[in-house]
């Protein structure tokens, strides 16, 4: 880590992380970085099957590290906000697993990639979770261009 608090890029494939209350949208990207896919929806289950799931795909996709979409939401009614649960969810997910865990600001993903799959001519789906967690991961890519820096990881609680 530098002064500024950023890491040193990592090259390889990332995970991208929608996360949602009922089902988890989960992207991949290819080893260079440059483009990212939707790779499969996982339906939220306990913490420790979740986080199972996680680990087993970093497994099988050689993923060395993860990119969770933080949503820049305001609060509910009882003063908690999505970004919130999230980062709660990311620091636990951060202590599960052996790789860098990144936030990433990710606001209207899921209506960026309904739109993406409107205007691709393709049939509605009911869950674009997947779609919207590459969408997520290829802001990140773009912003990460090889040689700069990462931001900081979110730090794990075991």
């Amino acid at each position: 880590m530098n002064g500024a608090g950023e890491t040193r890029q990592t090259r390889g494939k990332l995970l991208g992380i929608d996360h949602g209350a009922k089902v988890v949208g989960i992207a991949v990207c290819d080893a260079t970085q440059m483009l990212a896919r939707p790779l499969q929806l996982m339906t939220r289950s306990t913490r420790e099957r979740d986080f199972a799931t996680v680990n087993g795909l970093i497994t099988a996709q050689q993923a060395v590290g993860i990119v969770v979409g933080l949503p820049e939401t305001p609060e509910n009614f009882d003063g908690v906000s999505q970004a919130d649960t999230v980062q709660r969810w990311a620091v636990r997910l951060a202590g599960q697993v052996n790789i860098p865990v990144y936030l990433w600001e990710e606001t209207f993903s899921t209506m960026e990639a309904e739109n993406l799959i409107a205007d691709s001519g393709l049939k509605r789906r009911d869950r674009v979770d997947d779609v919207a967690a590459a969408i997520i991961l290829q802001s990140f890519l773009d912003a990460h261009p090889p040689g700069t820096p990462y931001p900081a990881a979110v730090k794990p609680r075991r």
